[in-house]
């Protein structure tokens, strides 16, 4: 499987500001100091973890709502990565309004940037069978002079490249900054920034590239042609692979759907939830930050025949309506304080471009080799066949951080 994604926050330059409060954003005053910092900061990850996953489940539903029969993707922890990675540079009700949205109030701003050290820390990764890299740059006009403890607490918690920038040539910038994201993501995501607006000052962008081998892969022998029934009405053609294994299942009654977890290397699960004929709305409205621990809970190990079809699609979203209608309005207006950037210039946020990219196969990802044996109990299989729309969730297993989140509608990615 590849997973890749770019996040732009495109931060546009208005007029003077007349609030000249100066931040205390010391870097020094969220370092985790020894073992006790150490144990504090892996809580705030957990913490986080649970809360980002709260934020996933919402930004779903919107996405779904406007879009009932189109395939969603994207990533919560890309998304929430780098607006809190802008929160460093907001105060009063524009910080408030970005971590209510987010799910983060409660939690004090030191530790939320803790945990997200730690995340960044902890995902980052680059193993023979599992390549995850999850970063973030900020693009910085020449002119703009950002407030120092801005960029040292982005530079310390959130390991952000600082890259000087032109936006007098916008062209330039661009290329530039398309070119930045393609490279981090391997040639998979392009044109990220379709256009910048006169007046940027600052770009911020986050991206995710994640690789991987399923820790059992499917035998593309075994891989069919067979239908998927998109609705009703409509039925396609897709590549269906199968595979016969030990895989933790379960069925919740409640919200009448199937929940089967298949592993990749490491510490990385996808855990597919198909909703019985005509509940994927039941499922969309119960999906709440509890719902993982009880299906969690309900997991056994049995022996499944697993017929899952190979994917390719992709999620382009330009986030700012999506964000608003779940109170996060105040960055994209004038009248927003992102003073702890820069107290001499009054900025709001032009632009949030999110893009995603899922590619799923038999070896998890192309040109992977070997595949882990299973000695099987002798049982009747169970079957579980994704031949209706249905969600994945790719998450990491010790915090647990939701990385990406979907509802498949059409795997051919119409």
């Amino acid at each position: 499987m590849k997973l890749m994604l770019g996040l732009g926050l495109f931060l546009a330059g208005l007029l003077t500001a007349q609030n000249l409060q100066q931040p205390d954003l010391s870097p020094r005053s969220y370092e985790a100091q020894g073992q006790d910092g150490e144990s504090k900061a892996k809580r705030n990850a957990q913490q986080l973890a649970w809360r980002n996953m709260q934020f996933g489940f919402k930004l779903l539903k919107k996405l779904a709502f406007r879009n009932p029969r189109q395939n969603i993707f994207f990533s919560p922890l890309s998304i929430s990565t780098a607006f809190s990675m802008l929160s460093l540079g907001a105060q009063d009700s524009t910080l408030a309004e970005i971590k209510q949205g987010l799910s983060f109030r409660g939690m004090a701003d030191r530790d939320l940037h803790e945990g997200f050290h730690y995340l960044l820390k902890r995902l980052n990764q680059e193993k023979q069978d599992v390549k995850m890299d999850l970063g973030n740059a900020l693009f910085i006009d020449r002119r703009l002079k950002p407030q120092r403890n801005f960029l040292r607490a982005a530079k310390s918690m959130y390991n952000a490249e600082m890259l000087s920038t032109s936006f007098q040539n916008l062209k330039e910038t661009q290329r530039q900054i398309n070119g930045y994201i393609s490279q981090k993501t391997h040639g998979k995501i392009h044109n990220l920034v379709r256009s910048i607006d006169p007046g940027t000052v600052m770009i911020l962008t986050n991206y995710i590239f994640f690789q991987a081998r399923w820790k059992y892969e499917f035998d593309p022998k075994k891989t069919k042609e067979e239908n998927f029934f998109v609705d009703e009405r409509k039925t396609v053609k897709v590549p269906m692979m199968f595979r016969s294994g030990l895989y933790d299942i379960a069925y919740d009654d409640q919200l009448g759907c199937t929940i089967l977890e298949m592993p990749y290397y490491g510490n990385i699960t996808v855990a597919f939830i198909l909703p019985d004929k005509g509940k994927m709305q039941s499922l969309e409205e119960g999906l709440k930050v509890d719902i993982f621990s009880k299906w969690k809970s309900l997991l056994a190990k049995r022996v499944v025949d697993v017929f899952v079809p190979k994917l390719h699609i992709t999620g382009t979203y330009n986030l700012k309506k999506t964000l608003s209608q779940l109170g996060i309005s105040k960055v994209f207006e004038e009248h927003g304080d992102l003073s702890r950037i820069s107290p001499y210039r009054s900025l709001k946020v032009g632009e949030a471009v999110h893009k995603a990219e899922l590619k799923m196969d038999e070896k998890g990802t192309e040109g992977a080799a070997g595949s882990g044996a299973q000695t099987l109990p002798m049982e009747t299989p169970e079957k579980l066949k994704l031949d209706r729309p249905y969600m994945l969730l790719l998450y990491e297993k010790i915090t647990p951080s939701m990385i990406f989140l979907a509802k498949i509608v059409d795997p051919r990615g119409q």
